[in-house]
């Protein structure tokens, strides 16, 4: 039996909410490695410029290629949009894989032809945004809420919290009055929320989470280029950040060891 390539896999978001897509593809992959890269030190990315997005995403793949990372996983939509071309063209050898707004499947899965998008504005306003809207959106109503201020809540762990329930109050009932019945999360931050924006909307309406799809695709590309850890490795997890983040057990029940690298960035 082979014995397989045991580097680990490299992860890496604004924050923490890349987390989730960390965590569905340790369930899918448990015996893949896993390093994190939470930039918590220059979250969020939504309101910064595509420059500084690429630069920081560089930055960010070149710490993750010298722990030896086998693959990179930009789990960000708002990094994917901005950097991901960039990344492959300075790495061509490295497989990247990235996020986008499930917005084919929503628009598939919509019975009312209404579909609501919560993504950060950087996202909404990306090209690669704009031609997946030109490719599968055209016979679909999509309203967009660039939920300012929702991912600054979630990174402070006040996922259950007043303030938070009542932004996604006044972001998701708009959507519901206009009859939207298929909902996409276009940020790796916001199944954080999940069951509670269930207690906003009705339980027809479907909520779409991208994890599982980026974390079968993560295994495919694995597959195809003969990456795939061997069976009898035992995965590891570390979690880098370069400044301060909630309590972990908030977000995720794996064992992840903590390393803060505030000095590793630049401002």
């Amino acid at each position: 039996m082979s014995s397989g390539n045991n580097n680990p896999i490299g992860v890496f978001d604004s924050g923490i909410g890349g987390l989730s897509v960390a965590n569905a593809i340790s369930g899918l992959l448990p015996n893949e490695s896993l390093i994190y890269f939470a930039d918590t030190g220059r979250v969020p990315y939504g309101p910064r410029s595509r420059k500084e997005i690429t630069d920081f995403s560089a930055e960010i793949t070149q710490f993750l290629l010298d722990h030896q990372c086998k693959m990179i996983v930009v789990a960000c939509n708002t990094a994917t949009a901005a950097g991901l071309e960039s990344l492959r063209k300075q790495w061509p050898e490295i497989p990247f894989i990235g996020m986008e707004p499930a917005v084919k499947p929503a628009a598939e899965a919509t019975r009312s032809g209404k579909v609501g998008v919560l993504a950060t504005l950087s996202t909404i306003r990306s090209e690669r945004y704009a031609e997946l809207m030109r490719r599968y959106a055209a016979n679909v109503q999509v309203f967009e809420n660039p939920c300012i201020g929702l991912v600054p809540l979630i990174e402070a762990g006040k996922l259950n919290h007043p303030d938070t329930i009542e932004q996604l109050k006044e972001i998701l009932i708009p959507m519901l009055q206009e009859d939207v019945d298929t909902i996409v999360l276009g940020c790796t931050h916001y199944p954080f929320l999940l069951p509670f924006p269930k207690d906003i909307v009705p339980s027809d309406c479907k909520i779409i989470d991208p994890a599982p799809a980026v974390a079968r695709q993560v295994a495919r590309r694995l597959g195809n280029l003969a990456l795939v850890a061997s069976s009898a490795h035992q995965a590891e997890y570390h979690f880098y950040r370069s400044g301060a983040v909630a309590d972990l057990s908030l977000f995720t029940k794996l064992p992840w060891q903590i390393h803060p690298v505030m000095e590793m960035l630049k401002g």
